[in-house]
């Protein structure tokens, strides 16, 4: 019979103390809740934390679970299910919006495209759904990297490459377009990442209001933007797409 990774266990152990009872515990109450010697549990949180699944209050020093480890914790919610879920809606936002319609989620530092209506006209268009987009300049990116704090170490820790002259790339810059599209509710990108091109995103949440993904339009800056700035009709009617895919994941009203 296979014997346990002690390690293992202890890191498992640790996660669960964390999960319940004060939101953060100290070194000394985490070794001794669990019977370890203290130089033992500071390695295990070491690792724990390098790894995303802790984190450490620079003020308190004490531990609190990590964003990797709520991250993680989403994986029942299937990228099918997401998608199966938001068909009947994206369809309708093509329809009443006349522009092509996504769904991202993130992958490997960039938003993975698993849902793709197409403009609805007679102009060719090419499948897009499996290609990836940047979180930085992109309005579903700006999305998920405002709401998931997975994905907004990953736009940080990036390389954020000026795709246009529009594009922000300094990370005070970044971080105030972050503020500005939790502020509002959607994300835009005029030209930031494709000349001539305006998009307007954002961000649906599951039924622990936790982000899962976002929707959002992409068209031509003539038909989606007026002097500059998006239609508001088109941004309503993205929130609205979003909040409906929300609430059919159980996320009820935002």
């Amino acid at each position: 019979m296979a014997r346990n990774i002690q390690s293992l266990e202890r890191a498992a152990a640790m996660l669960r103390l964390l999960a319940g009872g004060e939101r953060r515990l100290g070194l000394s109450d985490i070794a001794s809740s669990l019977g370890l010697a203290k130089g033992t549990a500071h390695g295990i949180l070491r690792t724990l934390q390098q790894e995303g699944f802790v984190e450490q209050d620079t003020a308190s020093g004490r531990y609190q679970l990590g964003a990797e480890l709520l991250r993680l914790g989403t994986t029942y919610l299937d990228v099918h299910e997401l998608r199966a879920r938001a068909l009947v809606w994206t369809d309708d936002l093509a329809r009443s919006s006349g522009e092509s319609v996504y769904l991202g989620v993130l992958h490997q530092q960039g938003v993975l495209i698993v849902h793709h209506v197409f403009r609805p006209d007679d102009s060719r268009q090419v499948l897009e759904i499996g290609a990836m987009q940047p979180l930085h300049s992109t309005a579903l990116g700006k999305v998920l990297s405002a709401y998931d704090p997975v994905a907004h170490s990953e736009a940080l820790e990036a390389d954020r490459k000026a795709f246009t002259d529009r594009t922000v790339c300094d990370p005070d810059d970044f971080e105030h377009v972050l503020d500005l599209t939790r502020a509002r509710g959607y994300a835009a990108d005029v030209e930031e990442t494709w000349t001539g091109v305006a998009s307007v995103a954002a961000p649906i949440h599951d039924r622990r209001r936790m982000p899962v993904g976002a929707v959002g339009i992409t068209g031509a800056v003539e038909r989606v933007c007026r002097d500059g700035e998006l239609l508001p009709e088109l941004i309503a009617a993205v929130r609205d797409c979003a909040r409906a895919v929300s609430r059919d994941l159980g996320a009820g009203r935002f």
